[in-house]
């Protein structure tokens, strides 16, 4: 049986970067509405969303109609493995997959930026969701060009340029895949820049966290207006209605998750699924199989 639609308050609508131009970082919050409701509450409407999910998706799959494509991206420590890990609980992991895009191969830099995370895209029935994505190449190549080198890319004498060429070129994809049966949900995880530091020396001061460490956490928060830059642009230039960009924000890990998985399962309850309906000549042919069956 499908859920029912709008079983509790959505606070994530406010998230959504309908504007196009529009999106301004300053006036971004990290943090919930200071009305909140407190982490269990939310950790409870989690669980019942995940609940919805699980009877949500087998209708997805058995459709074959749609696929899902979620992208997250956010600044080191915001929360992404943990966020897909609590929202995608007790999903089917065959009609599921999952992919975190690191460093580039050198296969893959032999190829154009969007060819490694494109071979990736989910069938129709599937849920596909990256942490991380080819959108790294207008946000950490942005803040870091000379990556570009490694590249081997045509002389470009204007870096501005490249920069929008990407961004045409992303939406271009984004609207091809839209129009041919991907839904696709972008999450920006919005964590401040404080709490950034306070998750980073909970890696340094637990054991347990100690894997999670990289130099490179601590490197990039030299960078951090710079970043914020390029994550402002990328909203602003690729947020559509057809690939919609949330920027949720991230100091607390209920809400965020609990955001993150209402607008996933109100996605799918939009897509009307069903599963498949049974021909006549199919509902003889059960009928007879049936009978055989119990006859033996």
């Amino acid at each position: 049986m499908v859920p029912e639609k709008k079983l509790f308050q959505a606070p994530y609508s406010p998230y959504l970067v309908k504007d196009e131009r529009k999106f301004a970082v300053a006036s971004a919050p990290t943090e919930p509405p200071s009305d909140t409701q407190n982490s269990a509450t939310y950790g409870k409407g989690l669980k019942k969303i995940t609940k919805d999910l699980q009877v949500l998706q087998p209708i997805l799959y058995a459709q074959g109609r749609y696929a899902v494509l979620v992208i997250f991206q956010a600044m080191d420590a915001a929360g992404k493995d943990s966020t897909v890990r609590a929202v995608m609980t007790g999903i089917n992991p065959a009609g599921c997959d999952v992919y975190s895009f690191k460093k580039p191969s050198g296969r893959e830099l032999a190829h154009d930026y969007l060819w490694r995370t494109y071979r990736c895209l989910p069938e129709r029935g599937y849920i596909g969701i990256f942490n991380r994505s080819y959108y790294e190449e207008v946000l950490v190549v942005r803040v870091h060009p000379e990556l570009l080198a490694h590249q081997n890319l045509p002389p470009h004498d204007n870096l501005d340029a490249l920069w929008q060429e990407r961004f045409e070129s992303i939406c271009n994809m984004e609207k091809h895949l839209a129009l041919n049966g991907t839904v696709i949900l972008k999450f920006w995880l919005n964590v401040s820049k404080t709490e950034q530091k306070k998750r980073l020396l909970r890696r340094l001061n637990r054991k347990d966290k100690h894997w999670k460490w990289s130099f490179s956490d601590l490197q990039e928060r030299e960078f951090w207006q710079d970043y914020m830059a390029a994550y402002e642009e990328m909203v602003n230039k690729t947020s559509r209605p057809w690939a919609p960009w949330y920027v949720v924000p991230a100091d607390n890990k209920p809400f965020m998750r609990y955001c993150v998985a209402g607008v996933i399962r109100d996605t799918l309850q939009s897509l009307n699924l069903e599963y498949p309906a049974v021909d006549e000549s199919m509902g003889k042919h059960l009928v007879k199989a049936r009978k055989q069956l119990l006859a033996r």
